[in-house]
């Protein structure tokens, strides 16, 4: 599976985008995507890709998991996947 193209279309449809409207430097601010939507979108990327997120909804800020743009957290999942899958 692409991880890359899978995020993407995952963080699209949250946002009520096309893919190619996505880029990897793409913000979940950018595109308009709330908390809520991240949330949302977390929940769908570890469901894709049968992995767990350590995201803290309740503070982002707190997080290990960088979600700054659309390209740290391919990265992240991307490191997640060898991780848990090892």
């Amino acid at each position: 599976m692409d991880v890359r193209r899978k995020v993407i279309e995952i963080i699209a449809e949250q946002a009520m985008l096309e893919p190619s409207d996505v880029t990897l430097e793409s913000t979940p601010e950018s595109l308009g995507i709330d908390s809520l939507g991240l949330v949302e979108a977390i929940f769908a990327i570890e469901e894709a890709f049968d992995i767990s997120i350590p995201f803290n909804a309740n503070d982002p800020t707190e997080s290990d998991f960088d979600i700054s743009s659309v390209a740290s957290i391919v990265a992240g999942i991307e490191k997640l996947i060898a991780e848990q899958k090892g």
